[in-house]
């Protein structure tokens, strides 16, 4: 069986952007009653396909989600968080809309945010990190 004992999650890579706009508001997504942790908010993005670049990983999943075009930035986190049956590797980069305008085609609803106000939102545990980053925060006990 390997070196992995016990069980063994079910492992997938994941892209998030963090898509600010021109008033330096962060793009923030409510997760439907269709995906898993439904209610929950968080960057849009999705997985990284088979031989894929994250940065075009990112650009198709953004597209597909939001009918957007963006200019992919640089990394803000990369983190690995278990949740109960899966382990997510989520990697978020800074972006911004090269042209259109964000959709909800997946998400039950778009919320442009500014970033001293995104710990108003539920978020999704993956992404947390990256809330704490983008506050210059490293964890909920920063002050």
């Amino acid at each position: 069986m390997g070196t992995g004992e016990g069980t063994s999650l079910k492992k997938i890579d994941v892209v998030g952007a963090v898509i600010q706009n021109e008033k330096k508001e962060i793009l923030c997504a409510l997760r439907s009653q269709q995906m898993s942790m439904p209610g929950m908010w968080e960057f849009p993005g999705g997985k990284i396909e088979e031989g894929e670049k994250p940065e075009q990983s990112l650009r198709r999943e953004i597209k597909e989600e939001l009918s957007v075009q963006i200019e992919v930035g640089e990394l803000i986190t990369d983190v690995v968080h278990d949740y109960p049956a899966i382990q997510v590797h989520l990697f978020t980069y800074h972006a911004k809309i090269a042209s259109g305008v964000p959709q909800a085609n997946e998400h039950e609803k778009l919320l442009w945010l500014p970033i001293q106000d995104l710990l108003s939102l539920h978020w999704a545990p993956a992404d947390m990190s990256t809330v704490y980053k983008l506050l210059g925060k490293n964890t909920l006990l920063d002050k």
